[in-house]
């Protein structure tokens, strides 16, 4: 799967976005070593702090499919006239994947008319993670 591919994975997740609150649909897609790709759009709830992230929403599905490496490479996209990236919280959860399997991926920040192409780790230097525990 190309670049290309994955961002329009990501989009295309966005369009099953429940956000009737932000009115601001995100859609998100993993790239793992095998090929395989995972996708995730925010879901927003009534109670604001329980809504859920795109990035969020596909590292859980990932995990859930049994993947705890490999992931190469990460899409983001929403509306807006900006490239958007993921934020705080998705950064940690996307590095906890990440660190499962010892990779940086790239984080592809899209917007309608630019990438901005960024390491997670640059994302979120020092990062906290499994290894912090030992």
């Amino acid at each position: 799967m190309t670049d290309d591919d994955l961002i329009a994975a990501a989009r295309k997740a966005a369009e099953q976005s429940y956000s009737p609150y932000s009115r601001f649909p995100v859609g998100a897609a993993l790239r793992f070593a095998d090929g395989s790709v995972t996708t995730g759009t925010n879901i927003e709830n009534a109670s604001y702090g329980l809504a859920l992230c795109a990035e969020t929403v596909a590292v859980a599905k990932a995990m859930a499919e049994g993947m705890r490496g490999g992931l190469e490479a990460v899409a983001v996209t929403g509306p807006g006239d900006m490239p958007i990236t993921p934020c705080g919280r998705c950064r940690q959860v996307l590095n906890e994947l990440a660190q499962l399997g010892g990779t940086d991926p790239e984080v592809l920040c899209v917007g309608p008319d630019a990438v901005q192409r960024v390491k997670l780790s640059a994302l979120l230097p020092h990062a906290f993670g499994p290894a912090s525990l030992t």
